[in-house]
């Protein structure tokens, strides 16, 4: 079934295809293009019309269940495989693995995925319908890109099949796990296998009764000189003996089932030295190549988000039946100011991830750490801001559940902490734009001399009123 007023041409919808930024469209294939049109159906005609029942068939199990909770985490709703089916036949499925890196995906870059990852953010379903919902993405990239043919055979291929799920574990309770290398987690070896020991947190996907793999990082050698090499990645299947799930954490009261965020503990959880990634010490490796890319697809999902919410904001303002004051809310002009600086944040954020994306497919995600760090803390910034906006158009509805909105802000404002907080990615960057400091300095103090000797050649009076050669300690020469 199709919803032919919102994707029907004579009713002035123009296909996502010729909605490309200009900058990008070098940058995007036929191929792509035309996907990236199939994409905007499914989610618009298909996905977000799902999103409802997917909810509903979720809340129905724990109903049927004595104890609500467990029934929300153990129910599987048959509409998501109903949409894994469709999206199958129509090719829409692990469209994210880049093609500069893996043979395993559908063959795009990241910044054709990235166009395709906005529209999968504007249904709570479209992602995993498409098989690149995290964190199963980052996961499947961490076993392409560093698991031997056994790891791959074992886990890549049911992951890439979307028969399996995933959870990515690094961060901890007791520790300031903004900072990785705190991380206290045990491992040690005995034998033909590794020892673990310790607790995890924000374990995303965890809950999922379809989750049969976690990737943990865990404090192999302590005592190593380099911080950066004291950690390890390692395999633990989540029915392994001594793997506990203590809770499931909420978001804001939202519980995210059945996917989820679990706090799990390990108590001599024993698995065979095999299941290391990459090889020990070399968990820092592995982390930034997961986070790189998986960043990105964060922040476009993050775009379509945003894009969402200006949808219903501009909905609510041109409701007829909706008039406080006599007057519909466009009428205002607060209200169409709102609107312009939603549009223009929207547009200049998706440009930000766009020139991310294409960076890192010029080279890696370590060439675009700049990039990458700008947009993990302005895009959820953005996201915020328009929904904000959106909620207080439609007042007591926008912060109830009967829009998506506030939802929407809960799982937008986590953004701003996973995959490490502003805080970290705000130092990153002041630092790095510092070390160009004392080289802007020495040029100011030459351009500053250059004016002096063309006061000096016009025969004009030279005035210094903000003293400028005290950048150079006094010294009026560099």
């Amino acid at each position: 079934m199709s919803v032919p007023y919102l994707l029907n041409s004579e009713k002035g919808f123009v296909p996502a295809s010729q909605r490309i930024p200009a900058i990008a469209k070098p940058f995007v294939s036929e191929r792509a293009k035309k996907t990236l049109d199939l994409v905007e159906r499914f989610v618009e005609e298909e996905c977000v019309p799902a999103d409802a029942i997917f909810n509903q068939q979720i809340k129905e199990a724990g109903e049927a269940h004595k104890q609500n909770i467990i029934g929300r985490f153990e129910s599987h709703p048959q509409v998501i495989e109903d949409l894994k089916k469709r999206a199958r036949e129509l090719g829409l499925w692990n469209m994210f693995l880049p093609k500069n890196h893996f043979k395993e995906g559908a063959g795009f870059s990241n910044l054709e995925y990235g166009m395709m990852a906005e529209y999968l953010g504007k249904s709570g379903v479209a992602s995993e319908a498409c098989n690149c919902a995290a964190p199963d993405t980052g996961n499947m990239e961490v076993f392409a890109k560093y698991g031997t043919q056994e790891q791959k055979d074992k886990w890549l291929k049911p992951l890439l099949n979307g028969e399996i799920r995933s959870a990515f574990l690094m961060t901890e309770p007791q520790v300031a796990s903004s900072d990785a290398t705190n991380i206290e987690m045990s491992m040690r070896k005995e034998g033909n296998e590794y020892v673990l020991n310790g607790q995890k947190w924000w374990s995303s996907g965890a809950g999922d009764k379809r989750c049969k793999i976690y990737i943990v990082m865990v404090k192999s050698d302590p005592d190593n000189s380099s911080k950066y090499k004291q950690q390890s990645m390692v395999l633990v299947p989540a029915e392994t003996p001594g793997v506990t799930i203590q809770r499931m954490l909420s978001v804001m009261g939202f519980d995210d089932a059945p996917h989820g965020h679990g706090h799990i503990k390990f108590d001599n959880v024993r698995v065979p030295v095999s299941n290391i990634i990459l090889g020990e010490g070399r968990g820092f490796e592995v982390a930034q190549g997961r986070l790189g890319p998986g960043r990105i697809h964060h922040a476009m999902r993050s775009i379509g988000a945003a894009e969402k919410a200006l949808e219903w904001f501009l909905a609510r303002i041109n409701d007829p039946a909706k008039k406080p004051f006599g007057e519909m809310l466009h009428k205002q002009g607060v209200i169409l100011e709102r609107v312009a600086k939603s549009r223009i944040e929207i547009d200049s954020a998706r440009l930000a991830v766009l020139n991310a994306a294409a960076k890192i497919d010029e080279g890696d995600a370590k060439a675009a750490l700049k990039e990458i760090a700008e947009v993990k803390v302005e895009v959820p910034k953005v996201l915020l801001d328009v929904l904000d906006r959106a909620m207080q158009a439609y007042g007591g509805a926008g912060i109830s559940q009967d829009t998506p909105l506030a939802k929407m802000w809960a799982s937008g404002r986590t953004m701003r902490i996973v995959d490490g907080p502003d805080e970290v990615h705000m130092l990153q960057l002041g630092r790095n734009e510092n070390k160009r400091g004392d080289n802007l300095r020495k040029k100011l103090i030459a351009q500053h001399e250059k004016t002096k000797e063309l006061y000096k050649q016009y025969g004009l009076k030279h005035e210094d009123p903000l003293q400028l050669n005290r950048i150079s300690g006094g010294k009026s020469k560099l």
